[in-house]
């Protein structure tokens, strides 16, 4: 009777998991909404209309559009060191007192008014200067740093919220359900350049900023958190609000003495330096390099992004056959010669395959990465280590960034030669990420362990 009682329920908890009921409830719905909203923002801002907005305004030459490359890559790099520096304490902060969407709204607003302010100050014309750069140009640069700083601050509350709306075998669901709106939110944000066409991008921003609000919404009145329960402490204390960085530093040493994952870990800051900045970089990259119009790399983006999902998808077939580490090399293949075809393509076929390359290699890379922390992590410090294989990611956004500016200010004077030189630093990083891989002492989970 004990065994049959233990047995009902994970089937009661499948059957709850598997019925549309579950992601249309409240809680769920109004959580995935806000990755549909704040998708807008990462494919609007990020990827397509700041890096447009730039080229039009810094470019006019094969010198100057490198100019804009640069300075689009530097202020990315800034976004990230920020993240770098502050979300330890956000974590302090979280942990403490056990609230994520008090700390969600605030920063999600934070986004929003920058991301509007960008567009105000695009449209606001100054005699002024600054750095040899029109000071509505300098401003606009500060407010996206701000808003793309204030956006993944947001996301760290946001993902946290999953444990609180999901138990058992409805985690991966409803964690899939909200990737899936994300995707969704891609593609609405593209109805933006229906409106403004390949000129107005200030407006882009004010729209983006407006969708970023409407999808928003739901998650700041809706959604209902639960009585907040913050962490124990060390013998009752609280936590001093600098000992996020111990935290980080604690949970450093303590994946050095675990190989498989820490080395890992090294393996996915060097792809994800690639994948990282190639998506901020491909507008300008694609317009200025392989002189798309922004209509051609509108339709290029959303190609790329159906084969992430497609991507995605199969690889986790994939990983689930033949293990994480096998899949996570076979995706940094992929990664690398998109990268490369993209850094050697003088038409427009050779790009576009390179382009979809890309698209797999990006919507895989997140599927294997999970996975392989999942299999080397040990079970009982696998939050300490997805922790950790977090703060390696935002590590990450600052060196690509930094190293594409550099060869593309460097190497200005070449014209275009300067971005694919640029293009192929980050076939160095995924290379480098491929042979630490190789070094990962790994043997796949049998299927017990798995379940």
């Amino acid at each position: 009777m004990s065994q049959l009682a233990a047995s009902k329920p994970p089937r009661r908890t499948r059957k709850r998991g598997a019925g549309t009921g579950l992601f249309l409830s409240l809680p769920v719905l109004s959580w995935a909404l806000y990755d549909f909203a704040n998708t807008i923002f990462s494919s609007n801002i990020v990827t397509i209309f700041f890096p447009l907005y730039l080229q039009q305004v810094l470019g006019g030459d094969a010198r100057m559009d490198q100019i804009a490359s640069t300075f689009i890559s530097y202020a990315n790099a800034a976004a990230g060191l920020l993240l770098v520096i502050f979300t330890p304490l956000l974590g302090v902060w979280m942990d403490r007192t056990g609230r994520k969407k008090a700390f969600l709204v605030p920063f999600a607003l934070a986004a929003i008014a920058c991301t509007f302010l960008m567009g105000f100050a695009a449209y606001t014309d100054s005699p002024s200067s600054l750095l040899g750069l029109p000071l509505s140009i300098v401003i606009v640069l500060i407010f996206f740093t701000a808003a793309k700083f204030f956006y993944n601050s947001s996301q760290l509350f946001y993902d946290n919220m999953l444990p609180d709306i999901a138990t058992g075998s409805q985690v991966p669901l409803i964690s899939g359900f909200g990737v899936a709106v994300g995707y969704i939110g891609t593609l609405m944000g593209l109805v933006v350049y229906l409106i403004v066409g390949s000129r107005d991008y200030p407006l882009a921003f004010v729209l983006t900023a407006a969708l970023f609000l409407l999808f928003s919404l739901p998650i700041m009145l809706l959604y209902k958190e639960k009585a907040p329960v913050p962490a124990p402490s060390a013998a009752g204390a609280k936590k001093s609000f600098f000992s996020g960085y111990r935290d980080i530093y604690a949970t450093f040493k303590e994946a050095k003495r675990h190989r498989a994952v820490f080395t890992f870990m090294v393996a996915y800051f060097f792809f994800n330096d690639a994948v990282a900045t190639a998506i901020a970089m491909m507008s300008i990259y694609a317009t200025a390099v392989m002189g798309f119009s922004a209509g051609q790399f509108i339709l290029l983006y959303l190609v790329a992004t159906v084969w992430a999902i497609i991507g995605s998808y199969a690889f986790g077939l994939i990983t689930r056959r033949i293990g994480g580490k096998k899949s996570s090399g076979l995706v940094s293949l992929v990664l690398i010669l998109a990268l490369i075809l993209a850094a050697a393509a003088f038409s427009d076929a050779v790009f576009w395959a390179a382009a979809c390359l890309y698209g797999v290699a990006m919507g895989s890379l997140w599927v294997t990465s999970r996975t392989m922390i999942v299999e080397l992590s040990p079970q009982d410090k696998r939050g300490q280590f997805f922790g950790l294989f977090a703060f390696s990611g935002k590590l990450s956004s600052v060196l690509g960034p930094l190293v594409y500016g550099s060869v593309t200010w460097a190497l200005s004077g070449y014209g275009t030669l300067a971005s694919r030189a640029a293009l192929l630093s980050l076939v160095v990083m995924a290379a480098i990420g491929l042979i630490v891989l190789l070094r990962v002492p790994y043997t796949k989970p049998s299927e017990e362990a798995e379940a």
